[in-house]
């Protein structure tokens, strides 16, 4: 039998999380605020989902997963956007400031030629403002940033 997923210290970080956002990311947006819920599923997992206009004006919804496996000791995870047809898939940890979850992935490369590998990175600021920065890896290993988000609590 399957053993039942304890809430670990883990979590904590993506407790975090939950609660209503105002989301501001000019590349993503042209400027104009998307929204986004997160929500935990029993503090095992957290969803967030992210709706908003895209710069060509059309509306778009975004899901982004999050947990934490114990048996691999990192933070697992998943996003999808209406915008797009593939689903990134995350591994990643929390920085030793417990600030910074670096998340890393695969996805379709910017030229439309094959993958690469993407970084993305949720810092807190302080408890009710966040950032999501992603970068991607460059032939030298550096990572390039591409796109800043910033979030606010909703009070």
């Amino acid at each position: 039998m399957m053993k039942t997923a304890e809430v670990l210290k883990e979590h904590s970080f993506l407790e975090r999380l939950v609660g209503d956002w105002t989301v501001t990311a000019p590349e993503m947006s042209g400027g104009e605020p998307w929204t986004e819920t997160v929500r935990s599923l029993h503090g095992i997992w957290f969803v967030a989902e992210g709706t908003g206009r895209m710069p060509d004006g059309k509306q778009a919804t975004s899901i982004l997963t999050l947990g934490y496996n114990a048996a691999k000791a990192k933070y697992v995870g998943s996003w999808i956007g209406s915008m797009m047809d593939f689903m990134w898939v995350y591994e990643g940890e929390l920085d030793a400031s417990g600030n910074v979850l670096d998340l890393y992935t695969t996805g379709p490369d910017f030229n439309g030629e094959g993958l690469a590998d993407y970084r993305e990175q949720i810092t807190f600021v302080d408890a009710d403002h966040r950032t999501f920065i992603s970068s991607a890896r460059q032939p030298d290993g550096a990572w390039k940033q591409f796109m800043e988000a910033h979030y606010a609590r909703q009070i």
